[in-house]
């Protein structure tokens, strides 16, 4: 069974809505949310479990404003995907594919993006909805279809965003089904040439993880794990995680803060961390600092934050300011998300 595929089939029982009755079906999650879009247009959102989200609200004042109220989230949330649709094409032919600028300030596809630049990386394989899994040697095509892109569990081809990705020379690994499988994307790019590739791996889908230590030993390639869309992820899938992953973003999971947190080498913010739990994790990030020696000089066995308000080595991450400093982890905030 494909990777994930009984995760994605439970989500779909639980917010009952049957993938045969579809051509076109799209499954995101949004503030703990699953949200359902089908030709164009918002079909079903399921009750959130998060109150509140530090990064929702500063990028969707709309959220910012709605409230707890469970039936108010949920609209607004609709109204989110729907701008987004609007927008930036998400679900649809006219999705936007190529971007330049930061959108998420500890993005993984902001951080994937200078990654390549610098050559740190030479591929990534993502996720973009109405193509599945991806693979691109191109910066602006990872911005582009991760920027404001939430987790995306389920998708249908759309024939002019798969044709358009083409002509930027990306491999569409299935475009006659869209599925998401990025451990066959690892082999494809792999079996393509690429020898230093970054994957983005779904957290709350996630199963397998010890493929990507046999695809490495395989074919002679670096794999890169980005594991991220980890609100509600199982104890399990935690451990998981831990063992096998290189980077990890903590989203709305207390276990992820305590389990994965705990590990790791380096955190990069507080309020909705991000892991660094490998020397291929540190590399990959140190692509996003504005001296890369800082980060990679580092001592792994010892712990660092990065964050805009502690103490430390002033340097920049992307285009905004941080400090490097030696720190027990996981550092904690009074502005995490509130479940």
């Amino acid at each position: 069974m494909a990777e994930g595929e009984m995760t994605v089939k439970k989500i779909l029982k639980q917010i009952g809505v049957e993938k045969k009755t579809h051509q076109d079906l799209h499954v995101t999650r949004f503030f703990s949310s699953f949200v359902v879009v089908s030709e164009g247009k918002v079909i079903k959102v399921t009750d959130p479990s998060l109150k509140y989200c530090p990064l929702a609200g500063i990028l969707y004042g709309s959220i910012r404003h709605a409230g707890k109220n469970a039936v108010n989230l949920r609209e607004v949330i609709k109204g989110t995907i729907e701008e987004k649709i609007s927008r930036y094409g998400f679900f649809t032919e006219n999705r936007e594919l190529s971007r330049k600028d930061i959108a998420i300030p500890y993005g993984a596809s902001e951080m994937m993006m200078y990654a390549m630049n610098k050559n740190i990386i030479d591929s990534a394989v993502v996720v973009c909805d109405g193509a599945g899994t991806v693979i691109t040697d191109s910066p602006e095509v990872i911005q582009g279809i991760g920027s404001r892109m939430n987790g995306l569990f389920l998708t249908s081809p759309i024939n002019g965003v798969i044709k358009r990705l083409r002509e930027k020379r990306c491999c569409v690994v299935f475009p006659e089904t869209a599925e998401i499988n990025q451990y066959e994307g690892l082999r494809k790019a792999a079996e393509c040439g690429y020898r230093n590739i970054a994957v983005t791996i779904n957290g709350y889908t996630v199963e397998g993880m010890d493929k990507i230590k046999e695809i490495e030993e395989k074919y002679n390639v670096s794999v890169t794990s980005l594991i991220v869309c980890n609100t509600g992820v199982t104890k399990t899938k935690i451990q998981e995680i831990r063992k096998y992953a290189d980077i990890v973003w903590s989203c709305a999971s207390e276990e992820t803060r305590k389990i994965i947190g705990e590990k790791a080498i380096l955190q990069l913010s507080a309020a909705i961390p991000v892991f660094v739990l490998t020397k291929k994790g540190i590399s990959l990030i140190a692509g996003y600092c504005s001296n890369e020696k800082y980060i990679n000089s580092i001592d792994l066995e010892r712990q660092y934050l990065v964050s805009g308000n502690h103490k430390g080595i002033k340097m920049s991450m992307g285009n905004f300011s941080a400090y490097l400093g030696e720190e027990t982890l996981p550092v904690r905030s009074n502005k995490e998300p509130v479940t």
